[in-house]
């Protein structure tokens, strides 16, 4: 996680060190803010789920998250693209919370890249199972036989393109709070 020495005193500021501690989070494993919290809407019902954070795309705003194709959260935001990632920091006494569009990707150079890496790894079992993510199950070890690891045919990438940012600090002196979105940046009483 990237130390903040003193407490930000510009919107600039902010910006810059948010910025920054997306893309350390994206990097190490131990960031408070590499799992996040992805809220998604069926247009009648809210939903939320921990996701991991994979890559931080600075210039474009764009998070990577990896997913099952066949999981709710896709057919939730395949119908409402919207959604908005929460995240916390105890270190640093901050929240973001982010409202991003969300757009999946199945096939291309984007997931066949990052299946390659991901393939060998303990994690590549979250996209091989046989069954869809909320499966109903005897029991709880009674899976069917996993493919092979070079099918990916359940891996996808999320990409989430940030929109809106809403930062709030929790401190002794004062609580502050600041919004970045597509009419600029502000402060904001928390």
């Amino acid at each position: 996680m990237g130390a903040v020495a003193a407490r930000l005193e510009s919107l600039d500021a902010v910006n810059a060190a948010v910025t920054r501690e997306l893309g350390a989070a994206t990097h190490h494993k131990g960031h408070p803010w590499r799992v996040a919290v992805l809220a998604t809407t069926d247009g009648d019902v809210a939903d939320a789920r921990s996701v991991v954070l994979r890559e931080w795309d600075e210039p474009r705003r764009t998070l990577l998250i990896y997913t099952d194709a066949r999981s709710a959260k896709v057919a939730q935001f395949t119908a409402h693209p919207m959604g908005t990632l929460v995240l916390w920091s105890e270190a640093l006494g901050w929240q973001l919370r982010l409202r991003v569009k969300l757009e999946l990707q199945t096939a291309g150079l984007a997931v066949s890249s990052r299946w390659a890496r991901l393939k060998m790894t303990p994690a590549a079992h979250d996209y091989l199972s046989p069954l869809p993510p909320g499966s109903t199950l005897d029991a709880p070890h009674h899976l069917p036989p996993t493919p092979t690891r070079e099918s990916r045919d359940n891996f996808a990438v999320v990409m989430a393109r940030v929109q809106a940012m809403d930062w709030l600090e929790l401190h002794a002196e004062g609580h502050r709070r600041a919004r970045f979105d597509g009419r600029g940046a502000r402060w904001l009483a928390p």
